[in-house]
């Protein structure tokens, strides 16, 4: 059975910028200038964990979703 994984959300700070932080946590793992940074340092958290990541706009709305490490469709290799 695997292992149930947690999720990563890039998502606007109130006060400018983006933060990078695990699903139901209050603080946040980095807080970056620029979106794009927040989303390469998120996907990297990302994928060292095996969670999924979640990419917000402004609007707090999910813009782009990624699975790392609990795909319930793997690839066959």
């Amino acid at each position: 059975m695997p292992k149930k994984s947690g999720t990563h959300h890039v998502v606007p700070n109130a006060d400018g910028g983006w933060d990078v932080k695990k699903g139901g946590a209050s603080r946040s793992s980095g807080h970056y200038d620029r979106k794009q940074d927040a989303v390469d340092a998120g996907r990297k958290i990302s994928q060292n964990q095996g969670t999924e990541f979640y990419v917000h706009g402004k609007d707090g709305k999910i813009q782009n979703k990624d699975s790392h490490g609990n795909d319930p469709h793997p690839p066959k290799g």
